[in-house]
């Protein structure tokens, strides 16, 4: 019999969840992992049942559920266990928890249907001679002999229509007699045209007879002749040029592409493209555009590499892992395009064979589209299709791509990092890619690290953990170098390609020279040129958006700040305003200092919007874009500006950090780093770190191809061991420096850190209340804790907000945890609001 009562987790800042009563009319369709809609307050709120109860709560009103949402659990019982290992772990509700895992709600159209399964089949069979068995009703032996006739699958419907209730359905799924599936069916999936060379076709030269039968060289130098002499092309000539061209692009270059972009590519008409179709040169067929697939990445195939000797032992010692069948954690460490993407895919591949599923998590959205692309061409077909989770697409998107996945239609997962929450099962692999990035931890609750939640999903699956990087971060690193991970090692680049030589533009020195003051150095000024004299290309890299970011007064020096943050306002010109890159607040330019009313108003420092136009400038015949969130706030803006440099259509690409890793550009023979060093300003002890990571991975970006590449780093500061050890792109040197420091320090991974933030509004509640929670820290100070502050945070005011800072260390991590479990259950006693104390546990940042 199905328990009354049931817990239910809400989406509310509190830790705890609550009881409610099933009521009879619901008995039989409630089960652990089920989103409900239940009445809190004065609302409906959608929770999610996280157990069944026996008994409710003495002493307290218990309200019924309204209705059940699905009557397939949302969420499989692993996924249950993790969010609570994880509401502990960094301290969050548990209701918090389960919104950040769950799908999103939409429109979508839901159909539920039954599926007999092979027992169900078996027992169908045996009952067809009137006997009952395996415990069956006589109604539930009638409804799987109805199933079996209707070929093994029906609609689920109403309890009179199927001849069983709610309760049965659940005894028979239970016993392994019955699948139920929720699919969602939501929109008409959106189709594209596809154009090919019909490889039937003769060619053109043989289609337009022997006047038309003149080689390359001949057609170019008569060209150039009737260029020269003014002449005009015949129409045969033209159209002779451009099949030549439609048939480079189709059967050479990019092979089948949608017929938008094969327009733009070739530059001809689409009365040209119908041509050639009705001739009988090329083919078309309509092709449905995947949710996590834009329609230029049509019939793209991922090189297929053959492994070379340092990939082979990676992939052995993997599989060597996966024989063993239990949890474990690997670390791929390779040097920037050392082939660690070939041998995640081999490692899927494996994962697949052995029955498995396998999920690939990323830290941008730009590179979930690449990845996705090379597992769709890998596996799609052969394995049922791959799914990509990330914010970009619409929640109809998403929701459709997670019941997908629910539904076991997808047994590949790429995605950012709320895709660690995905349903797959049974789970065989977990990759991280990049797992140093900081994109990886969320900076609202709950405050996860998705590399973190990965591990632990891969402890509690049974799988392998394989963690990829060529800058590990420091903990990453330091655990296998004790042992706690496997270390795996590629050392050199494929095909024995060699490292970019990295060069530093001494800014101090190069101002001595030319008394100038420009984001664009002497060294990398002449590193363009000769690029674009060679007909290659190059990276620019400046790690701030907009045109300048800060606005200040010549006459008084105060800056102009956001009103909602304390931090100064960026000047984009392209939208001629002010914008602050926290809250989003936007000001007019000022004319005037709104502080002494000078009209000496100064725009000081650059960004990638004033690089730009500085390249420009100072090469006005060369082809430049830039990249960054300014620029591609969509998909589609996204890969039309990198599908361009990629093509060739481009010199000069100009962004931000979005540029630095996972990206191979063949013909990239230059990569600039402007302001290389804005990074070692901040008050942050993870600082040197972060400057090492992005300039290694930068420098990874050049000579990936047949071309040898070269690195220029602009900086004020050239002797920090950070941006020596980059140059030399020695990682182990910068490895042992760094944990020296972090060691004299107690810093991770010596100790465990947590960042505490007191929060509000009104600066008289935030002081009182960081007062208040000093008090209770203060007998626990170097009692196994060491704790710093309260202290004004770096950033004071936040989006409103006042903002006060402390700081926790301690060697052990249970003493930390149960010390911040002590604070928030203080706070809760004090009538201090949960939403005003902020704990991050492991913070990345400190600002």
């Amino acid at each position: 019999m199905t328990p009354p009562f049931c817990n239910v987790a809400l989406p509310v800042p509190l830790r705890t969840t609550f009881t409610y009563a099933i009521p009879e009319a619901l008995q039989g369709t409630v089960q652990a992992g089920s989103r409900v809609l239940v009445p809190f307050r004065k609302k409906s709120m959608v929770g999610v049942v996280v157990e069944m109860a026996e008994s409710a709560p003495q002493g307290t009103k218990i309200r019924e559920i309204s209705r059940v949402l699905d009557f397939v659990p949302t969420l499989t019982p692993k996924l249950i266990a993790l969010a609570h290992s994880i509401a502990g772990y960094y301290l969050a509700p548990v209701g918090e928890v389960f919104r950040a895992m769950l799908p999103p709600m939409t429109e979508l159209k839901s159909q539920r249907q039954i599926i007999l399964t092979d027992a169900g089949r078996e027992a169908a069979e045996s009952l067809s001679g009137g006997e009952l068995s395996h415990g069956l009703s006589s109604a539930e032996a009638a409804f799987l002999a109805k199933v079996k006739e209707k070929k093994g699958a029906v609609l689920l419907g109403p309890a009179a229509k199927l001849g069983v209730d709610a309760a049965a359905l659940q005894r028979l799924q239970r016993r392994g007699l019955i699948e139920i599936r929720e699919s969602m069916e939501g929109r008409k999936r959106r189709t594209q045209r596809v154009i090919a060379w019909k490889g039937a076709a003769e060619s053109i030269e043989k289609d337009q007879g022997k006047d038309n039968a003149e080689t390359r060289s001949t057609q170019r130098n008569r060209r150039e002749e009737i260029e020269g002499k003014g002449i005009a092309e015949t129409p045969a000539t033209q159209r002779n040029r451009s099949e030549k061209k439609i048939r480079e692009l189709l059967e050479t270059e990019r092979g089948p592409l949608p017929l938008p972009q094969l327009l733009k590519l070739a530059q001809v008409t689409r009365a040209t493209v119908e041509r050639m179709l009705l001739d009988g040169l090329l083919e078309s067929w309509e092709e449905a555009i995947d949710p996590a697939e834009d329609q230029f990445d049509a019939g793209y195939a991922p090189p297929a590499h053959e492994l070379n000797a340092e990939q082979e032992n990676a992939l052995k010692a993997v599989r060597a892992r996966f024989a063993l069948g239990e949890f474990g954690v690997q670390l791929l460490h390779g040097v920037t395009g050392s082939g660690k993407t070939e041998v995640y895919l081999r490692a899927v591949q494996e994962t697949l064979a052995r029955g498995k599923t396998a999920l690939v998590l990323v830290p941008e959205i730009a590179l979930t589209l690449w990845i996705g692309r090379q597992c769709r061409s890998w596996f799609g077909a052969k394995f049922e299709g791959v799914a990509v989770l990330h914010s970009a697409l619409s929640d109809v998107e998403r929701a459709r791509e997670w019941w997908r996945v629910r539904n076991g239609e997808a047994r590949v997962v790429v995605g950012t990092r709320s895709a660690v929450f995905a349903p797959l099962d049974p789970v065989g692999l977990i990759i991280v890619d990049e797992e140093q990035e900081s994109s990886f931890k969320q900076e609202e609750t709950p405050r996860y690290h998705g590399r973190d939640v990965a591990i632990v999903r891969a402890k509690m699956e049974g799988a392998l953990a394989l963690l990829g990087s060529a800058t590990p971060s420091m903990e990453t690193y330091h655990h296998a170098r004790e042992g706690k991970y496997e270390l795996l090692t590629l050392a050199s680049r494929v095909a024995e390609r060699s490292l970019a030589s990295v060069e530093i533009a001494d800014l101090r020195k190069d101002f001595q020279q030319t008394h100038q003051t420009s984001p664009i150095s002497a060294a990398l000024h002449a590193g363009l040129q000769e690029c674009l004299a060679s007909g290659t290309q190059a990276l620019v890299l400046i790690n701030r958006r907009g045109y300048s970011w800060s606005v200040v007064c010549r006459s008084c020096g105060a800056s102009v700040q956001c009103v909602n943050c304390s931090i100064s306002m960026t000047h984009h010109q392209q939208r001629n305003r002010l914008e602050c890159h926290y809250c989003g607040s936007i000001q007019q330019i000022p004319k005037v200092c709104p502080k002494c009313q000078s009209k000496y108003v100064y725009f000081f420092g650059e960004g990638s919007e004033h690089l730009e136009e500085r390249l420009r400038k100072e090469f006005p015949g060369a082809r430049i874009a830039r990249l960054d969130r300014d620029t591609a706030r969509t998909k589609r803006q996204y890969q039309e500006t990198l599908g361009a440099f990629a093509g060739g259509a481009l010199d000069i690409l100009v962004g931000t950090q979005m540029l630095a890793k996972g990206h191979d550009f063949q013909r990239v023979t230059l990569v600039g780093v402007v302001s290389a060093d804005s990074s070692l300003s901040l008050p942050d002890f993870r600082a040197a770190e972060r400057t090492f990571q992005l300039l290694t991975q930068v420098a990874g970006r050049a000579g990936r191809g047949e071309l040898s590449g070269r690195v220029l780093i602009q900086t004020f500061y050239p002797e920090h061991y950070a941006i020596q050890d980059a140059v030399k792109q020695d990682y182990g040197a910068f490895f042992e420096r760094e944990l020296h420091f972090r060691r004299m320090m107690a810093y991770p991974p010596f100790t465990s850190l947590a960042n505490v933030i007191v929060r509000d509004i009104s600066l008289e509640k935030a002081i009182r209340w960081s007062r208040q929670l000093s008090e209770y820290f203060s007998p626990h100070d170097d009692k196994g804790v060491r704790i710093l502050g309260p202290a004004t945070a770096p950033l004071a005011r936040l989006k409103k907000e006042h903002r006060f800072q402390f700081l926790l260390k301690s060697p052990k991590r249970s003493v930390l945890a149960k010390l911040l479990n002590g604070a928030l259950s203080y706070c809760e006693a004090n009538e201090i609001p949960g939403t005003a104390v902020l704990v991050d546990m492991d913070p990345l940042s400190l600002l």
